[in-house]
């Protein structure tokens, strides 16, 4: 299944000559960015047929997209078939463990370059207008907290952390989507993200910093716990 239905079609990549190494990059690009922005869920399973079909292409770069894909941790096969990376409970405190240290690389590195503070501002500006018009779905909300880090981040100017970061969210997106919503989880998790940037702008880093770690444990230990309770579930998540 398909978070929010197929996902939008690409048209043709070969609607004119391109040179099979630019093809193979496309195809590529676009069934990674597919999957890391969960467009493609992790309980479809990837045939080649049905992306080439999508992609417009045939299915020779698709099969090389996949492969490359697998070597990059996006992509599993088990005895179903190819599907994005589903984790493993044991795999989430490591996936936390590399997510902190991004974040927090993130916020270091900004005690010594300059941070983007229009798209912090504006970041800050969304979230204090969630407080009066807050997320209704918990796919709205992780979305929404999947944006946050990675803006934040990104503002610290450095790009290879943000990719890095992308690919941890989409890793434990299909155990974060788990779940129902809690009214009050929800006005904490607004109040924490609007501490965390309104002290990265006042240049308060150290404790922003402490601030934005505490947040990202308290994340995990729910996700965990979510894995938990769902591991019966097929599809979720596995032992």
């Amino acid at each position: 299944r398909v978070r929010g239905g197929r996902p939008r079609s690409h048209g043709n990549l070969t609607g004119h000559i391109v040179p099979r190494k630019d093809l193979r990059e496309k195809v590529y690009s676009s069934l990674r960015r597919d999957l890391v922005s969960g467009a493609i869920s992790s309980t479809e399973r990837l045939g080649e047929e049905r992306l080439a079909e999508l992609y417009g292409v045939s299915r020779t770069p698709v099969r090389e997209a996949l492969a490359r894909l697998q070597a990059d941790g996006l992509v599993t096969r088990d005895e179903a078939g190819l599907h994005a990376y589903r984790p493993r409970i044991g795999d989430l405190p490591d996936l936390y463990e590399l997510r902190s240290t991004l974040e927090a690389r993130g916020v270091t590195r900004s005690m010594s370059h300059p941070v983007d503070r229009s798209s912090l501002s504006n970041l800050l500006d969304t979230w204090i207008g969630l407080r009066a018009d807050p997320p209704g779905t918990t796919d709205d909300l992780v979305s929404l907290d999947e944006n946050f880090h990675v803006t934040l981040l990104a503002a610290s100017g450095n790009p290879a952390l943000t990719e890095a970061l992308c690919t941890v969210n989409a890793k434990v997106r299909p155990v974060r989507i788990l779940g129902g919503l809690d009214a009050a989880a929800v006005v904490s998790a607004i109040d924490q993200h609007i501490d965390i940037v309104e002290r990265v702008l006042a240049g308060a880093l150290d404790s922003a910093l402490e601030l934005l770690l505490a947040h990202i444990d308290s994340s995990r230990d729910r996700v965990v716990e979510r894995a938990e309770q769902a591991a019966a579930l097929a599809g979720a998540v596995r032992m």
